[in-house]
């Protein structure tokens, strides 16, 4: 189980791949974001991007499963405040492989509440060429490990 204090400024972390199949782009903008050129490959082509490619919302979702593949599925996390500055560089399009990099840019000890405290990291999610497809800036809660034997 990895805590608060188990953090450092400028760690990295990294997962995946994970291969984008065009059934689950399908499959998610059928459900989330039922536009054209995430739908039918004759509609992307007629696009500025050529072709069927990814929701960003689906890529996004792909990020955090990642996210929780390498940090936070064994950690004591609390959740997230909310990300900053997300940005979807390049389309994600079928058999795409993404890759997570998490740093670790800042860690903010909780004033009020001393059994948590915040990181702040910075994620880039990358295809199988290294471009980056997705970058953002999470704040994700977790509990001090001094809290825990209180």
């Amino acid at each position: 189980m990895r805590y608060f204090e188990d953090f450092q400024v400028g760690q990295v972390h990294e997962a995946g791949p994970h291969k984008v199949t065009r059934e689950e782009i399908l499959a998610f903008a059928q459900q989330y974001d039922p536009q054209s050129f995430h739908l039918d490959d004759e509609a992307g082509r007629r696009t500025i991007y050529g072709g069927i490619i990814a929701s960003g919302w689906h890529t996004a979702a792909i990020s955090h499963r990642l996210l929780v593949d390498c940090i936070l599925k064994d950690s004591a996390g609390l959740g997230s405040p909310g990300v900053d500055e997300l940005r979807w560089i390049r389309p994600v399009r079928p058999d795409d492989a993404l890759s997570l990099r998490v740093e670790v840019v800042e860690l903010i000890p909780s004033r009020t509440k001393r059994d948590r405290g915040a990181i702040r990291c910075r994620m880039e999610l990358r295809n199988q060429q290294g471009e980056g497809v997705m970058t953002l800036n999470a704040i994700s809660m977790f509990s001090r490990r001094e809290a825990s034997i209180e």
